[in-house]
């Protein structure tokens, strides 16, 4: 199934895509995509609704694919060619920081560069979206704890993150750098997430071009790693790094500017649509 969360920021109505195309309303069933609703009870009952029973909604604003995300972590220096275009090193267990969940916008939501920004970048990410409790779970058991996948552009502002001290989460938090969705694709749609091709322009020139099939931490153990040091909740989300072609990694480095337009998305997962603009 593709779920997903259609109208006005803060009034949106969850709703799911069908085999045509065509979004149906499912506000009479469930009150939003997420906790209960994306546990895997709340999914077999969403998966037994006749689509077409369902009323059908006008195409509007698309909203993030999840409400109500407690934890939004993620993963960094997960592709080796995307450690080496920076001049980093694949670290020997998983980097972990996390993205304030007030980032969290739409996936074609404008995006707003912040007040003194210098340095703001791209990374086209795997989200994956937990749908029941992990905590201490195995590596052979993780994916049972996930609800499916989405598209993630880990927004980030590197001179924020690298050069200002501290850690990178205030590189990373600015509002509206955490665009989700459009859909969030349960796992039975994407088998095998491990070999999905992955892709973002910038003004409609190609910047990333990837495959998930390239991550030094896979799905399976980034789930059962994390959920070592902290339980995972439904409607948390991991987004788990980003292959190469980041701005920060040309030679001389790109950065984002106000009217660019950033376009990205993942084999099954569909796509985002950004307008960079200026913080008033």
């Amino acid at each position: 199934m593709k779920l997903m969360r259609v109208g006005q920021a803060g009034n949106e109505k969850p709703a799911l895509l069908d085999v045509d195309g065509k979004i149906r309303d499912l506000s009479g069933h469930v009150a939003d995509i997420g906790g209960e609703v994306i546990t895997p009870a709340g999914l077999a009952k969403i998966a037994a609704i006749d689509p077409k029973s369902l009323p059908e909604l006008m195409p509007g604003r698309i909203g993030a694919c999840v409400a109500g995300t407690g934890k939004f972590i993620c993963i960094g220096l997960n592709y080796s060619d995307h450690a080496a275009e920076t001049g980093a090193t694949v670290p020997p267990e998983p980097i972990i920081f996390m993205k304030a969940t007030s980032a969290i916008v739409g996936p074609n939501d404008d995006v707003i560069i912040p007040r003194g920004s210098e340095k703001t970048d791209w990374e086209v990410e795997l989200g994956v979206v937990i749908g029941k409790t992990a905590k201490y779970v195995t590596e052979a058991e993780a994916l049972d704890y996930v609800a499916g996948y989405c598209v993630s552009n880990d927004v980030s502002e590197r001179a924020f993150q690298t050069e200002r001290s501290g850690q990178w989460t205030k590189g990373k938090s600015c509002d509206t750098f955490g665009p989700i969705g459009p859909w969030l694709v349960t796992k039975d749609e994407i088998p095998e997430p491990q070999n999905l091709g992955m892709w973002l322009t910038v003004n409609g020139q190609k910047m990333q071009n990837g495959s998930s099939k390239t991550m030094v931490y896979g799905v399976a153990f980034l789930v059962s790693y994390l959920s070592q040091f902290m339980s995972l909740h439904p409607g948390d989300v991991i987004s788990t790094g980003t292959p190469p072609g980041v701005g920060m990694g040309l030679k001389p480095p790109r950065y984002l500017k106000a009217g660019d337009v950033v376009e990205l998305g993942i084999e099954g997962l569909g796509t985002q649509k950004q307008t960079f603009v200026a913080d008033r």
